[in-house]
C-alpha cells in the first residue's frame, strides 16, 4: 500500500471518521485508482514479465527493474552479471526516462512475440537508501488525498460533496459555515481534485513500453 492508516492517524484522521479498517480499504481503493491511472505501480512487486523480442539489445518492461532473478530467450537462459547486463530501473536515478534491460557484447534480443521472459522485483520507487527504494512521496501524498476525499459515507451526500469540492473554496466564514467556491478553471481530468492530478499526471507511463 501508498501509505498506512498511522500516515492516516498522523493527519488527523480520527477513530470516529475512519475505523482502521475502513481506512485500510479506502488506501487499497486510492491505490488501485493510482495504479490505473498511472499504468504501473510504486511499491516492490514480484512477477514474472514477457516480453518481445525486436531484434535489438534493448527491450522495455512496463515496470522499472529493482533487481532481476533470472532472464531467459525462449529457453535459453541468460547471464545477470553486471558486464552482460544494463539495467534502467528502480529505484530510478535523476533523468530515468523509460525502463531497459539492454545486453552487451553485441547481442540482441530476437525478434519474436513474448520471447523474452524476465523474473524479479518490479516497482516505480525512489531512492532511500535501501536496495528496493520507498514509494515516491508524493504518490504518498496524493494515496493520502485520494483517502480524505472518500472518508465521508456515500449516503452522507453533503459531505461527500464537501469533501470533493474541497480544493475549490478560495473564502470560508467559520462563524456562519458559509464558503465560495471559486469556478472550475483548472482542468481535473483524473480525479477531479487538480492537485493529485498534477502528481498523477508527472507520474504517468510513457507510452509504447512493453507489454506484460
Amino acid at each position: 500500500m501508498y501509505a498506512t492508516v498511522d500516515d492516516l492517524r498522523a493527519e488527523g484522521v480520527t477513530a470516529a471518521q475512519a475505523t482502521d479498517e475502513r481506512l485500510t480499504a479506502l488506501i487499497e481503493e486510492a491505490g488501485s485508482a493510482i495504479d490505473r491511472i498511472t499504468g504501473w505501480f510504486f511499491e516492490p512487486r514480484s512477477l514474472t514479465l514477457r516480453m518481445d523480442g525486436r531484434g535489438t539489445p534493448s527491450v522495455e518492461p512496463p515496470v522499472p527493474p529493482i533487481a532481476l532473478d533470472r532472464l531467459a530467450i525462449d529457453t535459453t537462459e541468460l547471464s545477470l552479471d553486471p558486464a552482460d547486463l544494463v539495467v534502467v530501473g528502480a529505484p530510478v536515478a535523476p533523468g530515468f526516462d523509460a525502463p531497459r534491460i539492454s545486453l552487451t557484447r553485441g547481442r540482441v534480443f530476437p525478434k519474436g512475440t513474448a520471447n523474452a521472459t524476465a523474473e524479479g522485483l518490479w516497482g516505480y520507487t525512489e531512492p532511500d537508501g535501501t536496495p528496493e527504494g520507498r514509494t515516491p512521496l508524493e504518490i504518498r501524498r496524493a494515496c493520502m488525498l485520494l483517502v480524505l476525499r472518500s472518508l465521508p459515507f456515500l449516503s452522507d451526500g453533503d459531505s461527500s460533496g464537501e469533501a470533493r469540492s474541497r480544493w475549490r473554496i478560495i473564502e470560508e466564514r467559520t462563524r456562519d459555515q458559509s464558503y465560495r467556491l471559486d469556478p472550475d478553471s483548472r482542468t481535473a481530468s483524473f480525479t477531479g481534485d487538480p492537485e493529485v492530478d498534477s502528481i498523477l499526471a508527472r507520474y504517468r507511463r510513457p507510452c509504447g513500453l512493453g507489454a506484460a
